[in-house]
């Protein structure tokens, strides 16, 4: 039986194979390929980049000024050589941003956890969706349970009307536009206005609820958590059995959700906004 090797140009990264996975983009999958050989050098020259990636001269100048537009690539002009640029660097610390904010935000979740008894959760918006990073699991055999990655769609979520309650109302409209008000249960709130005015009422008082709007029988009370320039970037929020999380408790759950949000807020370096009973 013979033996057969497929060959590679020289100095082709391993990983490179546009036509190794069914519905690739050949350009995308080169030019983020360049990026990462870029990102690994302290500057290259066009030459060096063909030779390294295997692709074509006249390719790679394209990727690189287009790449270079969008400000993931600079050009030194004066010795020819090509760097990473700055908005590779944003995006980069924004993956980093939201492990510090899990890591920072660790220790004030356990104590959240035990000082309510319910599991508690950290999430973030991504894509118009809830994306929960984190969870502190409640002692209690009947308990809440959100595996960490999972997603929820943001009107039927206590951390996701607590997110909501800090965007713009058109970036809010363009959500509900782009995903819609699913019905969980009878308690959904499936009307923008009155799901407006719920999120005006979680603003002024700082924290949200998700009164078994997505799980008859459980509830969820959420605050958001602040970035250094005051943008909601997250929430951590309790969540539990209605049984144990009663309605006439929610205006006791709500501060102190708050104070565990503001108290992650302040590990991080954020600000937090002016709030209505500061404004008074």
């Amino acid at each position: 039986m013979k033996t057969l090797e497929l060959s590679r140009k020289r100095g082709r990264p391993r990983a490179f194979n546009p036509q190794n996975k069914a519905g690739s983009i050949q350009a995308l999958d080169r030019g983020l390929t360049l990026l990462r050989v870029v990102a690994e050098s302290d500057g290259l020259t066009l030459t060096d980049l063909a030779q390294r990636t295997g692709i074509a001269p006249s390719t790679v100048h394209r990727l690189l000024f287009t790449l270079q537009a969008h400000r993931f690539i600079a050009h030194d002009e004066e010795r020819g050589l090509w760097f990473i640029g700055v908005d590779a660097f944003q995006i980069g610390t924004a993956f980093l941003r939201n492990r510090r904010l899990a890591g920072m935000g660790r220790e004030t979740m356990r104590q959240l956890m035990e000082q309510t008894g319910e599991t508690v959760n950290l999430g973030i918006e991504d894509d118009g969706e809830v994306v929960f990073i984190s969870q502190i699991e409640s002692h209690n055999t009947l308990r809440a349970f959100f595996r960490a990655g999972s997603r929820s769609l943001m009107h039927a979520s206590g951390v996701g009307k607590a997110l909501l309650a800090g965007l713009s109302e058109a970036r809010v409209r363009q959500i509900l536009y782009s995903k819609g008000l699913l019905r969980f249960t009878d308690r959904t709130l499936i009307d923008p206005a009155a799901l407006f005015a719920e999120l005006a009422e979680s603003r002024r008082r700082g924290w949200a609820v998700d009164d078994e709007e997505r799980t008859l029988g459980m509830r969820c009370v959420a605050a958001p958590i602040y970035n250094e320039l005051g943008e909601v970037i997250a929430a951590v929020s309790m969540s539990g059995p209605a049984v144990r999380i009663t309605s006439p408790r929610l205006g006791e759950f709500g501060p102190i959700v708050m104070r565990a949000a503001d108290q992650i807020t302040a590990s991080i370096g954020g600000i937090l906004p002016k709030r209505a009973d500061q404004l008074n």
